[in-house]
């Protein structure tokens, strides 16, 4: 099979749902053998609007080095669909996603949808036997990510989650680094994603009409699926980063880029106890997520990570993992490790980028190759479960944990307390 094309490999097999069923039952190193090696690959589009347009623009740019071509696109509003079609150059375009999972050359699915519909149109891609690019976060909620994660243990289809800066070679870099000991034990980490706003605030349309009609051959109905029914509303359509029906807001949205980068060179899956503070300080609008929000996340390895994000204020904080032998200091450039006296310990020059079209690649190369990806399920998921604890810290007002055994946050004060008792003393 592996000196076989996969044009070949269809004209051999009886029907394409055979094939489908073949590639689910292979491990992923197998299936990089079946779907895409030594052929073109062939790429379905869903949700083409802000950051779906950077995906179309990155596949134009791929499709010759690459051997891509992109076959269906789909967007719930006809304007969008049709817009990244002219743009793409492609004859398939649909408003109903599904029909782009039942073109059965399409090797995998680019999916830049709000993050209210990752889960589903994930799980429902993998059924249809698709590799997976699934916009960052990798679901909205953390009983959604089990449930990915379940699915793609289960079909083994590649499934690369879009946290671009993991495409950056300066944190598996740092990961040998540290596991080499340059930084003596690890004790800590922190890491921003600051911005300044106007007087509308984050994620707000500048002359957005809150009375604006529907926009004709949109179906507002399908981009709700299953969050709470509601008229048409445009701030919500527009503006849906401010909304928890669709959007964990900065933690999902901006925190996501930053804690992946940690937790890569640092080694680390799920957080041991979380806390999230913050609120809507500034404004006021209707939103109901914060526009200034902070998050720490301890970690069974013995270290925490703390990440700034205040939406008013642009200054922002060094970039850096602390340990007991010395200090390393993420740059644009990559990074450079001192000790306590300045002494350089060790630096790294970065090959690769925060870079969309590198990502993309690197999803290529694991399926004709059989590469690591970049952002692979494991790590999507665990990014999923550090910022929507959270959240979820700061909507109850209480200190979150991981439950190992049930696979879910629960309250801090819910498990045993590993912390060390306090004898008292008159």
């Amino acid at each position: 099979m592996t000196q076989t094309s996969r044009r070949t490999f269809l004209t051999k097999t009886a029907t394409a749902a055979t094939v489908a069923s073949t590639a689910m039952a292979l491990p992923a190193k197998a299936y990089s053998r079946v779907v895409g090696a030594n052929d073109r690959l062939h790429v379905g589009l869903i949700g083409p609007g802000g950051m779906g347009t950077g995906h179309c623009h990155a596949l134009n740019q791929l499709r010759e080095p690459n051997n891509l071509e992109t076959v269906a696109v789909a967007d719930c509003w006809q304007k969008r669909a049709d817009k990244a079609a002219t743009l793409v150059g492609f004859p398939n375009v649909y408003q109903d996603y599904r029909k782009v999972l039942d073109h059965q050359e399409i090797d995998y699915v680019t999916i830049a949808t709000p993050e209210h519909w990752h889960a589903r149109m994930t799980i429902d891609a993998m059924d249809a036997g698709k590799a997976v690019y699934c916009e960052k976060p990798m679901t909205h909620t953390l009983p959604e990510a089990v449930q990915v994660m379940a699915k793609q243990k289960e079909t083994k289809l590649p499934l690369q989650v879009g946290v671009q800066g993991m495409s950056d070679d300066s944190y598996i870099s740092a990961r040998e680094a540290i596991d080499g000991g340059m930084l003596g034990q690890v004790v800590q980490a922190q890491i921003e994603y600051v911005r300044r706003y106007g007087e509308q605030g984050p994620w707000r349309v500048p002359g957005l009409d809150p009375k604006m009609p529907k926009p004709e051959g949109l179906n507002w109905n399908d981009w709700l699926g299953h969050a709470p029914k509601t008229p048409w509303n445009p701030n919500h359509y527009f503006e849906w980063r401010n909304y928890a029906a669709y959007s964990g807001g900065i933690a999902t949205d901006l925190f996501i880029h930053r804690i992946t980068r940690i937790m890569k060179a640092c080694n680390l899956l799920y957080p041991k106890r979380v806390v999230g503070m913050g609120g809507i300080w500034q404004w006021e609008d209707g939103r109901d997520l914060p526009d200034n929000f902070e998050m720490i996340c301890e970690y069974p390895r013995g270290m925490t990570v703390y990440v700034l994000g205040t939406m008013s204020n642009r200054v922002g904080v060094d970039h850096l993992i602390r340990g007991y032998r010395g200090t390393m200091q993420f740059t644009n450039t990559g990074w450079i490790a001192r000790d306590k006296d300045g002494k350089v310990l060790g630096e790294h020059k970065k090959t690769g980028a925060e870079d969309i079209v590198l990502h993309h690649t690197n999803l290529h190369n694991h399926i004709r190759d059989g590469e690591a990806l970049n952002c692979p399920v494991e790590l999507g998921m665990a990014g999923v479960a550090a910022v929507c604890m959270a959240n979820e810290s700061w909507r109850s007002g209480r200190m979150m944990a991981w439950d190992e055994k049930k696979q879910d946050m629960v309250s801090a004060d819910a498990l045993p307390s590993s912390l060390p008792k306090v004898s008292e003393t008159n």
